[in-house]
């Protein structure tokens, strides 16, 4: 039976897979939690930005965690993908927006199939 859980593990681990960046400080037996640490520079990875959004987007039960995409650059999110309503594209920018390191939110989630964002 696959869990949301064993799904964030394996998004976690294709989303950082090629990170080579500056040494993390976490717990030895919690890698999820060594992924989403701040770095030793004293500023959260876009990797781990990136982590972090798509963790809280696929925890949270008001958003299709599944189908918005996250992309992450010096600190500013991109959302993209589809989703049922426009509350629900809220819903995800005010979560992206609230993780810490994001410096701004791009939302180009689209509402239904050929609606505009």
């Amino acid at each position: 039976m696959i869990t949301r859980k064993s799904v964030l593990t394996s998004l976690v681990a294709i989303c950082t897979g090629g990170y080579f960046g500056a040494e993390l400080i976490a717990a030895p037996d919690d890698p999820l939690e060594a992924v989403l640490a701040e770095t030793t520079g004293g500023y959260m990875s876009d990797t781990a930005i990136t982590a972090k959004v798509k963790s809280a987007l696929l925890a949270d039960q008001t958003t299709s965690g599944f189908a918005i995409q996250v992309q992450t650059k010096d600190g500013v999110v991109q959302l993209s993908g589809f989703v049922d309503s426009a509350a629900e594209k809220e819903r995800a920018a005010e979560i992206a927006s609230g993780i810490e390191g994001v410096k701004d939110v791009k939302n180009d989630i689209r509402v239904g199939g050929t609606g505009t964002p």
